[in-house]
């Protein structure tokens, strides 16, 4: 056990030293910075990005479903981080390029080199039929009641696979980013983990984004 916990800080260590924002301070004043940001910004910051990874094209039909459907305004949560307008872009950017940053702290393998970016950018994309603009929230939204589709991961996995082929690799780390908070679901977790180690990594960025940057 001793040993398995000093791998798993090792690890730690290496990630903190290849952070993109490194210092907390710097990273609060960065997140100021991306509150005020406008939808514009957001999507010219969102094909930047796209554009540093040769395996992927995002096509003008996503990009118009993106922004038709608010993926650039709505909240990464109604109460908890990131609830403010923009904030899903910026959570979903945020895991992105931390896991894009333990990929080359940890030496991480994917099925494909965009794996980081798509699983990070689209991990909680059902987050845009999930909440609605409300004037009863202190946010100032609350959650929609009448989506049509449940889910978390897997939703999002059905909403992007409408616009791009996901490798399995990229589909078990979006459905189950969120780790063991799905309690009832620690016997599959422990699976894909097994067969994907990626999937722990990506619910690892997930938390740092969430948690520590409170993005």
């Amino acid at each position: 056990m001793l040993v398995i916990i000093n791998v798993i800080f090792s690890k730690f260590y290496q990630f903190e030293v290849f952070l993109p924002y490194n210092k907390l301070n710097d990273l609060k004043g960065d997140k100021l910075l991306m509150i005020k940001n406008s939808q514009q910004e957001r999507i010219t910051k969102f094909i930047e990005e796209a554009s540093k990874y040769k395996t992927l094209s995002i096509s003008t039909e996503f990009i118009d479903w993106l922004r038709e459907n608010d993926f650039f305004k709505k909240p990464a949560a109604v109460s908890h981080h990131g609830n403010y307008e923009g904030g899903l872009f910026d959570h979903s950017l945020a895991v992105a390029q931390s896991l894009s940053s333990m990929t080359k702290a940890l030496n991480l393998k994917w099925q494909d080199p965009r794996s980081p970016f798509i699983i990070g950018m689209f991990h909680d994309l059902c987050k845009v039929d999930d909440y609605v603009k409300s004037n009863l929230t202190a946010s100032g939204w609350d959650y929609n009641k009448d989506k049509c589709l449940s889910g978390h991961g897997e939703k999002s996995i059905m909403i992007l696979s409408q616009f791009m082929t996901l490798t399995e690799e990229e589909m078990f780390c979006i459905r189950f980013h969120m780790g063991t908070y799905n309690t009832d679901e620690w016997e599959y977790y422990d699976k894909a983990i097994r067969k994907y180690e990626t999937v722990l990594w990506t619910h690892t960025a997930d938390m740092y984004a969430s948690k520590v940057l409170n993005i």
